[in-house]
């Protein structure tokens, strides 16, 4: 069994704020058992010490496809569903060695710029061949364990292609013939998920893929199996085809529909939710369901940019975020882009900011919203959650000309994964972990 472990720090930023000169006390289990004033004359461990950022929405097989195929196609089709027919040619080829190659960098990378935790809202299922098995999510459990970082693994479900079609040839990987045939899968994951350290939680695709008729039968099978709190997420509202499809069938946008077939709470991520009308986005503040947003990878694809600012100063603890398609890894940028979209959209400055700036709340909030989508005790720096964080040094470029004061606001607008110097999970460092070969050899193998 571990030893109780303690590490002290110039500043720290806690749920209660930012506090100075603090000890914190790791129990066995890597979580803190004590948060108190260090000893005078106490030689800090580092300069300021951050809780992790979860990371609520990962495919990290598809980190293989950043900087592939950015040259304009000949007939001018370069949107999401342009970008989709290239991941799914990715996602007909990749085994479960490869996938672990790419996803065990993927989570190296996470943990290198800001992320100590991450749900993995898993697809993948299949063999290459069609074979039935777990292997897929094993390889990502593992590569999780290898690389460090904490897993809320969320299996999907895909039943159909569409509102009103069959599902694709290429997406035969993803598919399930029914809701207990996934169940069924669920259940043998389930243990294997537990000896590999990751929590387990169910993710319905969209709308699209799962009629909406069938989440209440999901839902609580899931939950028999996986427990009353068990996490669900969701992709909705993410494209204009979608929402447009979502009213030729039901009547209704995606959001609408979902909270007419399930209660929305706290136990339900909503992710992206870029498209919905007015109406929704109340249903959803008002629901106490998690909102995750991308914004890098909505950028990436042309999504476009909901309007976050509508959640500030409506009791919502803030707004998760993901890296999604892993295009580019750094937390700082996600909370960075995050708070611009808003500026540019509204031609205004300090969108999200509050009387202590623009960065506390901003990582505060992005803290606090992820542990409740990852359904995880990683709600920041304080005793019983898990001593899952990143220190920032005093040197740190971004930091330059400043002091604690308006450190976090400088790493929002000017920081980047370059100015964390560790990571820590449940108490634990993270050494850098050397996966560069492996995902070299993986995606070679796969892309041209």
């Amino acid at each position: 069994m571990r030893a109780m472990q303690r590490y002290s720090f110039r500043h720290i930023l806690t749920p209660d704020g930012m506090l100075h000169d603090r000890t914190l006390t790791v129990g066995p289990d890597g979580r803190i058992v004590a948060l108190e004033p260090s000893a005078p004359g106490a030689r800090p461990d580092g300069w300021l010490a951050l809780p992790g950022i979860p990371n609520a929405h990962s495919h990290a097989f598809q980190r293989a496809l950043a900087g592939f195929g950015e040259q304009p196609s000949a007939d001018g089709r370069d949107h999401f569903w342009s970008w989709r027919e290239a991941m799914y040619r990715l996602a007909q080829r990749v085994t479960p060695e490869q996938c672990g190659a790419i996803a065990r960098h993927a989570y190296a990378e996470m943990l290198a710029a800001g992320y100590t935790s991450v749900a993995e809202f898993h697809y993948l299922h299949h063999g290459v061949d069609g074979a039935r098995g777990t292997e897929m999510a094993e390889a990502v459990i593992g590569a999780a364990r290898s690389a460090g970082i904490r897993l809320t693994l969320l299996p999907v479900l895909y039943l159909q292609g569409g509102f009103d079609h069959a599902a694709l040839p290429e997406q035969r990987r993803f598919l399930h013939a029914s809701v207990d045939d996934f169940l069924g899968f669920l259940q043998r994951l389930e243990p294997v998920a537990r000896s590999g350290g990751a929590r387990l939680g169910v993710a319905p695709h969209s709308l699209r893929a799962v009629p909406a008729r069938e989440l209440p039968s999901l839902q609580l099978g899931a939950r028999a199996l996986l427990g009353a709190d068990a996490p669900f997420h969701i992709h909705v509202a993410e494209q204009t085809a979608e929402v447009e499809a979502c009213h030729a069938a039901h009547g209704c946008g995606p959001v609408e529909l979902l909270a007419r077939s399930i209660e929305l709470d706290a136990r339900w991520s909503l992710v992206h939710a870029t498209h919905a009308d007015a109406r929704e986005r109340a249903t959803l503040r008002r629901s106490g369901a998690n909102l995750v947003v991308c914004p890098l990878t909505e950028a990436y694809l042309g999504d476009g940019l909901y309007p976050v600012e509508e959640h500030r100063g409506e009791g919502v603890a803030g707004i998760a975020i993901g890296s999604d398609s892993n295009c580019r890894i750094d937390a700082f940028e996600e909370l960075r882009l995050l708070e611009l979209g808003a500026r540019l959209r509204n031609r205004a400055r300090a969108q999200l900011a509050d009387a202590r700036g623009l960065g506390q709340p901003l990582w505060s909030g992005a803290v606090a919203a992820g542990a409740r989508a990852l359904a995880q005790p990683v709600a920041g720096l304080a005793v019983g959650q898990h001593a899952d964080l990143v220190v920032i040094d005093e040197d740190a470029p971004a930091l330059a000309g400043h002091g604690i004061a308006t450190a976090l606001d400088a790493l929002v607008i000017n920081g980047s994964s370059r100015d964390l110097a560790a990571a820590f999970v449940g108490g634990k460092r993270i050494a850098p972990a050397a996966t560069r070969a492996g995902f070299d050899a993986a995606v070679r193998g796969l892309l041209p």
